[in-house]
C-alpha cells in the first residue's frame, strides 16, 4: 500500500524523523501500522520539538514539504496566491503515486486536497474531518466549502469522512467516528472521591491559553467559588497568547496562590492532573472532538463545558457533564450544587468513566483496519 497524508500540521525534523502535534502524531501512527510506503505532503519549520510534539513511526516513510499558505492576512494571502501552482502540483503529483489518500480537514492544505481529489475518484480516500460537523453551527466559508465539497457523492467518490459525533448525515460519504488518547489497559475501576464544602477543590483547565479557549472564565469561576467561602484552587495546562493577561488578572485579583499556570507539559503527565482535579472547566468557542473533555471523563474529572461540536452527545446531554453557558457565575452555581450532591457527582464521574473508557486506542485500530482494507 501507497499512503498518502495531506496534512496542514506544522512539522518538525529531528536528525532524519519527522513529526508534530503529540495527539496528531499518535493517531496518524496507529494508521502507520498498515501501509508499506508513506508519503507525508505538509509544511515544515526550522523549530525543535517541544513537549506537546512526537515523531512519525513507519520504516519507509517520505516526507514532501510544502510551503505554508496563510488567506487570514493580506500581505501573506498575496505571497500565498503565488504559491497555489506549486502546491497543486505536488498534490496531483502525489496522488498520482498513492493508491489511499487520506486528507486532514478543515484547513488550507485540506481544501486544496479536496479539489485535486476529484480528479481520482476509483481511489480509496480517507477524510478526517477534525472540527465540527453540524451543520447549524457557525462555519467559515473555506469550512463550508470542504464540507460541501466532501459530503457531495457526486465531486467526492470511494471516500470516508470521518466526523465527530452523529449528525443524521444523508451522505454515504459520512461517517460518525471518534478519536482515542490511552490504551485499554489504562482503563481502572471507578473509585468514590470525596467533595464537600470542606474538601478542597481542584478545578483544571488543559488547551491552548488563548480567547477561544476561554480559559479566564475558568479562573473566574474559581474566585467566584472562593468567594462563597469554598476551598477552591485551579491548575491551567497548556500555553499560549493569554499567559500573560491571565496572571496579572491573578495577581491584580490577590489570586496568585490559588492559579497554578504550568505551561505546556506531555501528555502522560498531564493525567496526574486530571486524576486528582474534581472538575475540568473547558468553556471553547468551537471544537470537534475535544480531547481534553474526553480525557477528564476517562480519569473521573467531571467536565463542565459548552454545547459545541458533538460535546453535548459525549456528555450524554447532562448526564455525564455539565453543559453551560460560557458564564463564571453559571459554572460556579452548577459545581457549588454538586459539591453539595456527593452521590450525584460519583454517580455522574462513573458514567463518564465508562462512556470514555470505551474509546481506547485498540478499538481505533479495529476501525482503522476497516477503513484500510476496505472492509
Amino acid at each position: 500500500m501507497r499512503f498518502l497524508i495531506v496534512s496542514p500540521v506544522i512539522h518538525k525534523k529531528l536528525d532524519n524523523c519527522y513529526g508534530g502535534y503529540a495527539p496528531y502524531i499518535k493517531e496518524m501512527n496507529i494508521w502507520l501500522k498498515y501501509p508499506d510506503t508513506v508519503h507525508v505532503v505538509a509544511p515544515v519549520s526550522d523549530e525543535a520539538l517541544d513537549p506537546l510534539e512526537s515523531l512519525y513511526v513507519h520504516k519507509n516513510l517520505k516526507f514532501v514539504k510544502v510551503p505554508a499558505i496563510n488567506f487570514t492576512e493580506p500581505q501573506k494571502a498575496i505571497k500565498s496566491l503565488f504559491l497555489l501552482p506549486l502546491i497543486l502540483f505536488v498534490l496531483f503529483k502525489e496522488m498520482i503515486w498513492a493508491n489511499h489518500i487520506h486528507l486532514r480537514c478543515p484547513s488550507n492544505m485540506g481544501l486544496l486536497g479536496s479539489f485535486v481529489q476529484i480528479f481520482f475518484p476509483r481511489k480509496p480516500k480517507t477524510v478526517k474531518y477534525a472540527n465540527n460537523w453540524d451543520w447549524n453551527s457557525q462555519q467559515s466559508k473555506t469550512y463550508r466549502i470542504q464540507q460541501k465539497l466532501l459530503r457531495s457523492q457526486f465531486w467526492t467518490k470511494n471516500t470516508k469522512i470521518l466526523v465527530y459525533g452523529d449528525w443524521n448525515e444523508k451522505s454515504k460519504n459520512v461517517l460518525p467516528f471518534f478519536t482515542a488518547s490511552y490504551s485499554k489497559s489504562m482503563v481502572y475501576p471507578v473509585e468514590t472521591k470525596n467533595i464537600s464544602n470542606s474538601t478542597e477543590i481542584r478545578l483544571l483547565f488543559v488547551g491552548t491559553i488563548t480567547d477561544n479557549k476561554r480559559p479566564l472564565i475558568a479562573v473566574q469561576t474559581m474566585e467566584e467559588l472562593r468567594k462563597r467561602g469554598l476551598h477552591v484552587y485551579i491548575d491551567l495546562i497548556g500555553g499560549g497568547a493569554q499567559t500573560d493577561e491571565i496572571k496579572e488578572y491573578a495577581n491584580s485579583k490577590q489570586l496568585d496562590d490559588y492559579v497554578s499556570i504550568h505551561g505546556k507539559i506531555s501528555p502522560d503527565d498531564v493525567i496526574k492532573y486530571y486524576k486528582s482535579a474534581h472538575f475540568l472547566v473547558f468553556l471553547s468557542m468551537s471544537e470537534g472532538w475535544p480531547k481534553v473533555v474526553a480525557e477528564s471523563m476517562w480519569w473521573g474529572c467531571l467536565p463542565i463545558t459548552t454545547n459545541v461540536s458533538c460535546v453535548k452527545q459525549m456528555v450524554g446531554d447532562g448526564k455525564r457533564g455539565i453543559l453551560i453557558e460560557p458564564d463564571p457565575k453559571t459554572a460556579a452555581d452548577v459545581i457549588s450544587d454538586l459539591i453539595q450532591k456527593p452521590n450525584l457527582y460519583n454517580k455522574m464521574r462513573q458514567e463518564a468513566m465508562e462512556w470514555a473508557q470505551q474509546y481506547h486506542f485498540e478499538r481505533f485500530d479495529e476501525e482503522i483496519v476497516k477503513l484500510i482494507k476496505n472492509k
